[in-house]
């Protein structure tokens, strides 16, 4: 695993998604940085949700488009194969994410480009040996442990967990729905270093031609008008976070990424070049809103309360950035872009998350909702005397092996029992670490009388096609027995710590 020992990053202008101004830019730029496309070239788009409701989510396909076009135009021979994988939002179809983006339309119009939706592929396990880890493994999809030229083009986006995702936060998306969401917690940005050994990019390029403020899946757009690339992933995202004001250290998977080897976030150590200087880039980008909000300031003046607590490991963080507080801020955004009447619609609720010791402000007929193992309570509610136990098993206790796929149709019918269940008691308990966005919004609908998103009739067939190829691809997968490869049928990744390389030109 090679890391550049001179970090270059281009910031170049590009106001509109003009697919031939895209081509060009990117071609400009890996000849700037040295680079030929080889071999197995797998681009890593941010494709996280995309329909109507997700208009500034996701990459756009023409900036995919301009993309592959260029990696064509500079690839050394002809390509041994040129794909695009992802895996989008957990409970959606990736299927449904590629249909709805544009992204498999555009793939299809120019022919020769093999599409991988990562929750249908076998997965690759890649050992783990640095001393700061999780765990001693991963799981990565089969596209991208064989990858030999790997292309990350991410959506220069906020978050509500980890502040923003630039390039280092969109390998969450190289993971599938099982292994996703074990260490997606308090600890989620470290679970993010961890994923910088799987594999590095020779190459990033980020749409930021209208970037997403404020939020992840439900971003507002935001106009900055430029393509940034680079060719290390640290230097990548420091440069990223210092155009939006904020300093690299301060997010900490950059700063964990930049102490274990992946890179610097020191300019006097970053090339920097382009038609755009970052003074220039900074002033674009003035009033951009990052997502780091707490919870409950996140709810004040609406109908929810929120209570937050610190997760298990307070010597970690007294709050729980990467876990089910963030879940249910962008759970209430989604539900706001479907139902434009969501928040009258909503009955007096309370959210409680972690170990929290103050009082609930409850009142007859309300209904309190503790969410995730970890959440912890007690006190009255009314006349009763409730006491909410911690259910939270350390995390090496879940064996990424025994993961097992969320599906959306089992979630509903275990979160509508669970609610019918508690009709008639003042609380509820979500169980989960995480509780997904998912699981959050069918709590919502199911305590109130908002729409469901996925039983919209113009959304019910699209997901139901999406759904039924997936599980039928799986199910083919495990009668081939190809869930699970060994690592040692690939070569070089995630056995090492990373090493400088001192030429940065890849083939």
């Amino acid at each position: 695993m090679k890391i550049p020992s001179e970090p270059k990053v281009i910031i170049r202008d590009c106001r509109a998604y003009d697919v031939d101004r895209i081509r060009q830019i990117v071609r400009e730029g890996l000849e700037e940085l040295g680079l030929r496309p080889f071999g197995r070239t797998l681009v890593k788009p941010n494709l996280v949700a995309a329909g109507e409701l997700f208009p500034h989510a996701h990459t756009r396909p023409e900036f995919g488009e301009g993309v592959l076009r260029a990696l064509r135009d500079m690839a050394t021979g002809e390509l041994d194969e040129l794909a695009v994988g992802e895996r989008c939002g957990i409970t959606i179809p990736t299927r449904m994410a590629f249909r709805e983006s544009g992204w498999g339309s555009m793939i299809d119009e120019l022919g020769g480009i093999e599409r991988y939706c990562f929750e249908e592929v076998p997965q690759v396990e890649i050992p783990l040996q640095h001393p700061q880890r999780l765990r001693d493994y991963l799981f990565t999809p089969e596209p991208v442990a064989r990858a030999d030229f790997f292309v990350n083009t991410p959506k220069f986006k906020a978050h509500p967990w980890t502040t923003v995702t630039f390039s280092m936060k969109n390998y969450i998306g190289i993971q599938d729905d099982r292994h996703r969401l074990i260490d997606h917690d308090h600890r989620l940005n470290e679970k993010i270093a961890d994923l910088q050994y799987i594999i590095q990019p020779q190459f990033i390029a980020i749409d930021a031609i209208i970037a997403g403020e404020g939020r992840m899946l439900t971003p507002a757009p935001f106009d900055l008008g430029l393509v940034i690339m680079g060719n290390s992933q640290v230097a990548f995202d420091a440069v990223c976070t210092r155009i939006i004001g904020v300093e690299p250290r301060s997010v900490d998977h950059i700063r964990l990424a930049e102490e274990y080897g992946f890179g610097t976030t020191e300019m006097d150590q970053i090339t920097l070049s382009g038609d755009v200087t970052l003074e220039e880039a900074q002033a674009r980008a003035k009033g951009f809103r990052v997502g780091l909000i707490r919870v409950e300031k996140y709810f004040e003046g609406t109908n929810i309360s929120a209570y937050a607590g610190p997760p298990p490991e307070r010597e970690h963080s007294d709050y729980c950035w990467g876990g089910c507080p963030g879940a249910m801020e962008e759970a209430i955004e989604v539900l706001r872009q479907y139902d434009e009447q969501c928040d009258e619609k909503l009955p007096r609720l309370h959210v409680v998350f972690g170990a929290y010791e103050g009082d609930i402000d409850y009142k007859p007929g309300e209904k309190v909702v503790f969410i995730g193992d970890c959440a912890v309570w007690r006190g009255r509610l009314g006349d009763e005397l409730v006491q909410i136990p911690n259910l939270y098993q350390d995390r090496q206790t879940r064996d990424p092996h025994e993961a097992r796929h969320d599906d959306i149709y089992a979630k509903m019918a275990s979160t509508t029992t669970k609610l019918m269940g508690a009709r008639n008691k003042k609380f509820v308990r979500l169980q989960g670490c995480p509780v997904s966005v998912a699981e959050q919004v069918l709590t919502l609908v199911g305590l109130s009388d908002i729409k469901n998103p996925y039983l919209a009739a113009d959304q019910i067939l699209k997901f139901n096609r999406g759904y039924l190829g997936w599980r039928a691809r799986s199910m083919v997968n495990r009668l081939m027995g190809k869930r699970y490869q060994k690592h040692g049928s690939f070569t070089g990744r995630g056995q090492a710590a990373p090493e400088v390389d001192d030429h940065s030109a890849a083939g």
